[in-house]
């Protein structure tokens, strides 16, 4: 499933990110966070608006907001 998807609060590990649909400097912000295959993330919440965007994702002990459509780039398990 894509991380756009995943259910809020549900834990998941990053199983792979498809690099070639982000801009080259939005994937280099998102890995300077800690945003990479590998990293074990949780939807904190979701936008309000119709778009459901931004996504505040949970990442170690940070919060982040990414682009909904970044979260479609991401592959995630379930853990």
């Amino acid at each position: 499933m894509t991380l756009d998807l995943l259910p809020v609060r549900r834990r998941a590990e990053i199983v792979s990110i498809d690099w070639d649909a982000l801009a080259p400097d939005e994937a280099k912000r998102l890995q300077a966070l800690g945003i990479d295959e590998g990293a074990r993330v949780a939807v904190a919440h979701r936008g309000i608006f119709a778009g459901r965007d931004p996504i505040a994702l949970l990442i170690g002990r940070m919060t982040v907001a990414i682009r909904r459509a970044h979260a479609r780039a991401m592959t995630v398990e379930l853990i």
